[in-house]
């Protein structure tokens, strides 16, 4: 630190140095080196420690330890981890309390060489007088880098003394857990052995008690036995014969009477119906069929126009004894939907506050389409060239054809390498018959892919329409979805 220029010879009494304590002890066996920054600031080198892992890291390993250890280890294992543990902080304290000793000694050391520098100021002048300044000011900020390095010290004794407290009430905890479930596991032994010394003299009672009743039990079957042969040999099997087929005839005539009495019922009730459309103002036109659209039209010129009522249909159970509510039907024109096949349907026309109802007949399938899904089911899927008629309940603009792809997992509408919606079945899913007055409604369905996202399809043909509504239906109850239009009870 001190540089001699060969210009000033001054001779160093040796009073002027105080000598060094010969009891001063050194952590290292070499002194730390130092470097001089800006500002007169001393930065310590870094160098290699060999005395391992320092106190803080050893605290943060052993609790993280225990953290990840604590959901996966018995109580007897972990009231034996929180006493090594214990042992560990302990050496850790003593360890800390043996690092004081050194930081004291660094004190003296730090003081008795700043006092050395301070007399060695006074004999030197120029520039040999800045280098002890400057040595002096550097020993300063080493005097203040070592109380920073107390204060941790005292942070880490701290942190050490709160694990071994820690670690001591957690010990006391496993101990006295360990014993109050070594007792739990006692008394539930004890129980379980009463338990099966209770078991043990039930069967022996139910065992002596079926021996003492299984020659009864003989006796009284065989007398059942010899009493049934008896009842049988007293009758003829002839006449038992005759008495069975009697029965048989009975039950016929039964079961044919009630299909008649079933039909004449439906006879009445659709008579009953086509009277009352008769004598009402307006009429369904319309084939009731699948693959055609009814509309309800006025029978003279003197009733209120269509455009100017209110509609609103439902569909019929079998029986016609409860009515369901078509969601969305509100218009004058309704397409029968696969589901109406063999059920009757009804229409509320509101005209001036009046209130009319018109009910069809039976709707009914057409011919060969049975066939025809069978067949198609046995693909894996199956292509119809359809146009986007709506899209989210907006027209659309484009009327290219598309590809509506009914597969057995998903549904997908596709142009060419364009995909429009690929859907897996969901409950989220609905399709349908269009229940708009849009043009063609025979051809036309509704499918919302999911929420959000719908569109009104037009296919080429009625019985394409139909075919595709009942093979997706099929697919889908496959995978546990039943897939209809909104608010249907199926």
């Amino acid at each position: 630190m001190t540089k001699i220029s060969p210009e000033i010879e001054t001779m160093m009494p040796l009073e002027a140095v105080p000598p060094v304590s010969a009891d001063v002890s050194f952590i290292s066996n070499s002194f730390p080196k130092y470097k001089l920054g800006a500002d007169h600031q001393v930065y310590q080198e870094p160098a290699e420690d060999n005395h391992g892992p320092s106190l803080k890291d050893v605290i943060e390993e052993e609790a993280s330890n225990l953290l990840d250890q604590n959901k996966r280890i018995s109580v007897r294992d972990l009231a034996s981890k929180f006493d090594k543990n214990l042992s560990a902080a302990a050496k850790l304290s003593n360890e800390a309390k043996l690092r004081e000793l050194p930081s004291l000694e660094g004190h003296v050391l730090l003081k008795k060489l700043r006092d050395a520098l301070e007399s060695l100021k006074g004999c030197f002048t120029g520039r040999n007088k800045e280098d002890v300044e400057k040595a002096i000011s550097m020993v300063e900020a080493l005097a203040v880098k070592l109380t920073q390095n107390e204060g941790e010290l005292i942070q880490e004794k701290f942190e050490v003394k709160k694990l071994v407290n820690f670690l001591k009430q957690a010990s006391e905890d496993a101990k006295k857990l360990v014993n109050q479930e070594k007792s739990f596991a006692c008394a539930e032994i004890e129980s379980a052995r009463a338990v099966v010394l209770r078991i043990g003299e039930a069967l022996e009672e139910q065992e002596k008690a079926t021996q003492a009743s299984r020659p009864q039990d003989v006796d009284g079957l065989v007398e059942e036995v010899q009493e049934a042969r008896r009842i049988r040999l007293l009758h003829q099997p002839s006449k038992v014969m005759a008495m069975e087929y009697e029965l048989r005839a009975l039950r016929d005539q039964i079961q044919e009477k009630s299909i008649f009495s079933i039909q004449l019922q439906k006879e009445l009730t659709m008579s009953k119906w086509d009277k009352e459309n008769k004598s009402h103002s307006y009429k369904l036109d319309g084939s009731e069929a699948l693959g055609s659209y009814l509309q309800v039209k006025p029978c003279s010129n003197e009733v209120l126009q269509v455009s100017k009522c209110s509609f609103q249909w439902y569909r019929l159970s079998s029986e016609g004894s409860w009515r369901e509510v078509i969601s969305g039907s509100d218009k004058s024109i309704y397409a029968p939907d696969p589901l109406d096949v063999g059920r009757m349907l009804q229409v509320d026309i509101v005209s001036n506050g009046k209130k009319l109802t018109l009910t069809t007949n039976p709707i009914q399938t057409v011919a060969g389409l049975g066939s025809h899904v069978e067949t198609l089911l046995r693909k894996s899927n199956t292509d119809f060239n359809v146009v986007i008629s709506q899209m989210n309940g907006k027209d659309h603009s484009s009327h290219s054809t598309h590809s509506f792809n009914v597969g057995r997992m998903r549904i997908k509408l596709c142009r060419g390498w364009i995909t429009k919606a690929r859907e897996i079945y969901s409950p989220t899913m609905q399709l349908c018959g269009v229940r708009s007055d849009v043009g063609n409604a025979a051809k036309a369905l509704f499918w919302q892919a999911r929420k959000g996202l719908s569109f009104v399809l037009t296919f080429e043909s009625e019985k394409e329409r139909n075919v595709a509504i009942m093979i997706a239906r099929k697919h889908a109850l496959d995978c546990n979805v039943v897939l209809a239009g909104p608010d249907d009870l199926v």
